[in-house]
């Protein structure tokens, strides 16, 4: 009977030893994710999602949002304003609130820069290119188009896996019509709100997520765009280097929303609803996995391009503006931005 306990006792010991184990080997396979600026419904909801206790599916397993640096904008208003409040939700999901972008760093493997703020993100990125932590900069990369390039040459400089999206680009709608529902896209209507932020570019704030539809439809290729101005509206009609032609309306009065209309070789349809945040997440998640973005770096610096373009022509009163002429003017710009840092 001794021998008989013991020999329990020893199973008992054993795997109480394998579970420590295991648990060990878990949190050490786990990718620990930073989280910069709580500005933006997009950080909680993201906490939300990837750290759900009880997740659907496997899409977010082995990675945790484990540490947040608050800051965000400090001067938006509208912005700053709910950093309080997502604090402390976010600490509430058990995930830690540091001081400074060199203490979430030191925490973490990948790094979510969720910022609302564009203008902060050129310098916030260089930190995290620095500490070569793969990341993910939400929407919009910079605050002008020089910013968007020099954040995408110092992520190439340091080597440092990087990816930013609209959410808009991965709603099943938009995604089937990339993926050939309608044939070859000929054209293509989108739209979306369009409040404006007067430090960001025009479109930069959130006409973006009816150009990233735009152009997650008819991808990339533009070369000028005409832009129309008034209080309520900004419109914007671009011409592809094969003749095809794409608009984006920008709302800011009456009923309101996401999508549009494709012209296609098979069929006319509509591009469909907005499908909400977890697309993005799920691409984000892939990402954080294998460091490969799912979007061409020359795709998204051309969306910006776009509606820099849009801006100069509003100023110029409306005349085509070429997609080359902004980005060369840029170009110029963002080696002045990055000259101490690239030396």
């Amino acid at each position: 009977m001794r021998r008989i306990i013991k020999l329990l006792g020893f199973g008992f010991l054993l795997a109480s030893v394998l579970r420590v184990a295991h648990a060990d080997d878990a949190a050490a396979t786990t990718i620990r994710i930073g989280l910069i600026g709580l500005d933006t419904s997009h950080s909680p909801a993201l906490v939300k999602t990837f750290n759900d206790p009880n997740p659907k599916d496997d899409s977010f397993a082995g990675q945790r949002i484990v540490a947040a640096y608050p800051f965000g904008s400090r001067t938006i208003e509208s912005s700053a304003s709910r950093i309080p409040k997502y604090t402390e939700e976010v600490k509430q999901q058990g995930v830690e609130i540091v001081d400074s972008i060199e203490q979430l760093l030191a925490k973490v493997d990948c790094v979510l820069l969720e910022t609302n703020d564009g203008t902060l993100h050129l310098e916030q990125a260089l930190q995290i290119f620095r500490a070569s932590k793969p990341v993910f900069i939400d929407k919009p990369t910079g605050s002008n188009l020089a910013e968007v390039l020099a954040i995408f040459r110092a992520a190439k400089h340091y080597d440092v896996p990087m990816f930013s999206s609209s959410s808009l680009r991965f709603s099943s709608g938009a995604q089937a019509i990339r993926n050939g529902k309608v044939g070859r896209v000929l054209g293509c209507n989108s739209y979306s709100p369009c409040a404006i932020e007067p430090s960001h570019v025009d479109l930069f704030w959130y006409g973006i997520h009816g150009v990233e539809t735009l152009y997650t439809c008819m991808g990339s290729g533009c070369e000028s765009v005409a832009h129309t101005s008034t209080g309520d509206f900004e419109f914007s009609s671009g011409v592809w280097n094969d003749g095809r032609i794409g608009t984006f309306r920008g709302i800011r009065s009456g009923k309101s929303g996401y999508g549009g209309t494709v012209f296609g070789e098979t069929a006319i349809e509509g591009i469909g609803s907005y499908d909400g945040y977890r697309p993005l997440f799920v691409e984000i998640a892939k990402f954080f996995r294998t460091h490969q973005s799912p979007i061409d770096d020359a795709e998204t610096i051309e969306i910006y391009a776009f509606m820099q373009a849009a801006s100069e022509s509003k100023n110029a009163g409306g005349i085509p503006i070429r997609i080359d002429h902004v980005m060369n003017q840029a170009e110029q710009a963002a080696t002045k931005l990055l000259a101490n840092e690239l030396q």
